[in-house]
């Protein structure tokens, strides 16, 4: 049967999500379309049921800043007419990060000014070059919102956006430590400081300066549910389990998509939130594209991937604890332990993040029991699938998960990342009640990202900026939006890049009328939660939804 919309999402990521809702304020009808059977892209949760116990896990979301009144997230959730329906709970103001070196470990806390200091105590022989260095992220990152109001002079956004992070510790004559300290954040965009931008690291910092971190009460599927909640009440629909083949192209004008169940949906819009490189070269086709544009999606460097076990254990870790993450590093060369990534191999040190889900949610029922610890180990995976033994991912139909030398890679990374977590809690392995690890090949099969990365391309000099894909594409009437267009990753690039991406398609300053509290929802329109609400069933759309539940 062949569909007619007003304008089609291709992928419920959040940025595809925040993307339809802001189009279906404006009046539109808008399908949203995704391969997975739950809408939310990095930001779902997964369930497990052992022995009666139901443990759940989030794939993407384990802390975000900018969540205080007026801050990014109330802002954008508020003006779809959902804001009262996400709680955001706090971690330490004074520690939301805790960063762990072999002989140090240094609190961080929110501020610009309490980061400096913080810095600087830790290593007070560089307190000079910590304080430099520190001033010009924090201009950079200050200036880079000040620029686009009309007048306004960016003289340290000119002269460091777009220059790499090493350049700038160069720069400062910042010691080994010092960097190290400076760089912690560096795994939540998988990228060495020498093909860094500075712009990209302040960025990050800023995120967290004005007040702390914050984690979504319930999990991260809350924010996609509200969302979809957003989307169904205007008119809209959200269908999971339905793979895109095709955008259709005519004449460098959109004018469909096709479905893999033969349906074709008619249509002058469509936004893609799949994978950017996917998008250019296999849903639409190089040949519809500029050269420029195909090349650019052919060559980009991506970011590396993520590994990351998920673990319960049968006693509470974090009771005497502080609500912190870790970053835990087993030495101060990030550029060596990149390298050794970049060539497929795994580095004599490297990074480990640990999130405590349970303690940033102890009163969310679906994490874990009383008395246990839900928490999830990261690191960064090797460059390319090769070190998973592994020639075809699992996009283009590759099979590795019973693949012997795939499964050794996966238990020496789990191994490591174990050891890296007990140096910080002890030991705890005789406790484990659940563990299992995720590795990119996982997140490929789920997303269908180039090269199993959350992160999309690396954010270098020259995949930065102005040389990152625009939203609007050369094809008339096709929009991208998520990890790989100049909004960026992470959920906070996600959400903002969806409203900038619906702005410019209605011809409006959106993102600035939402940050002003403008009102583009109104909440009595979107029906109110049951009293079994569960953004996990929310999340598959109405049409999964009734067919689960029938």
């Amino acid at each position: 049967m062949d569909e007619q919309w007003d304008a089609v999402v291709v992928g419920a990521g959040l940025g595809g999500l925040t993307t339809a809702a802001c189009l279906a304020s404006a009046g539109k009808r808008v399908l949203v379309v995704e391969r997975h059977d739950l809408a939310g892209g990095n930001a779902t949760v997964f369930r497990r049921h052992h022995e009666g116990v139901e443990y759940e896990f989030d794939v993407g979301v384990h802390y975000v800043g900018e969540c205080q009144p007026g801050g990014l997230f109330p802002a954008i959730l508020g003006a779809l007419g959902v804001g009262d329906r996400v709680t955001w709970l706090p971690l330490d103001r004074d520690q939301f990060d805790t960063v762990v070196l072999p002989d140090l470990e240094v609190r961080i806390p929110a501020g610009w000014d309490a980061y400096a200091e913080r810095i600087a105590e830790a290593v007070p022989n560089d307190r000079a070059a910590v304080e430099r260095c520190i001033g010009v992220l924090r201009d950079v990152a200050r200036e880079s919102r000040d620029r686009y109001l009309p007048g306004v002079e960016t003289p340290i956004y000119d002269r460091w956006a777009t220059r790499t992070l090493a350049e700038l510790f160069d720069e400062c004559e910042l010691t080994p430590t010092a960097r190290t300290l400076i760089d912690h954040w560096n795994g939540l965009y998988a990228g060495p400081p020498s093909r860094s931008t500075v712009l990209m690291h302040a960025g990050i910092i800023h995120h967290y300066m004005a007040d702390g971190a914050f984690y979504p009460e319930g999990g991260g599927q809350v924010i996609p549910a509200r969302l979809v909640q957003v989307i169904e009440a205007l008119g809209g629909e959200v269908r999971t389990l339905t793979p895109v083949n095709r955008i259709v192209v005519d004449d460098r004008r959109v004018v469909g998509v096709d479905l893999a169940d033969g349906t074709r949906v008619s249509t002058s819009l469509v936004v893609s939130n799949a994978d950017h490189r996917r998008t250019v070269l296999h849903l639409v086709g190089p040949e519809h594209w500029d050269p420029a544009t195909a090349a650019f999606a052919e060559d980009a460097q991506m970011t590396l991937g993520l590994v990351v076990a998920y673990v319960v254990v049968d006693v509470d870790l974090m009771a005497d604890r502080p609500n912190t993450n870790y970053h835990v590093f087993s030495g101060t060369d990030p550029e060596a332990v990149y390298a050794s990534l970049d060539a497929g191999e795994l580095p004599d040190g490297d990074w480990a993040y640990l999130a405590f889900a349970s303690k940033k949610d102890p009163d969310n029922p679906h994490l874990c029991p009383p008395g246990h610890t839900n928490f999830q180990i990261m690191t960064l995976a090797p460059r390319g699938f090769e070190f998973w033994g592994v020639d075809t991912g699992p996009a283009e139909g590759g099979r590795y998960r019973r693949d012997q030398q795939y499964r050794d890679r996966k238990a020496e990374i789990t191994e490591r990342m174990l050891v890296a977590a007990e140096r910080v809690l002890g030991p705890f392995r005789d406790h484990i009640v659940h563990l299992e690890t995720a590795t990119p090949l996982t997140h490929q099969r789920y997303t269908h990202a180039s090269g199993g990365t959350s992160y999309g391309y690396e954010h270098s000099p020259g995949q930065s900026g102005p040389h990152r894909p625009a939203h609007r594409t050369e094809i008339e009437g096709l929009w991208v939006t998520g990890a790989g267009t100049v909004s960026a990753h992470g959920i906070a690039g996600a959400m903002s890049g969806g409203v900038i991406c619906a702005g410019q398609i209605l011809d409006r300053h959106l993102l600035i009328e939402v940050m002003l509290g403008a009102s583009l929802v109104d909440p009595a329109a979107i029906p109110a939660d049951p009293p079994d609400f569960d953004p996990v069933l929310v999340s598959r759309g109405a049409k999964l939804r009734a067919m689960r539940t029938h």
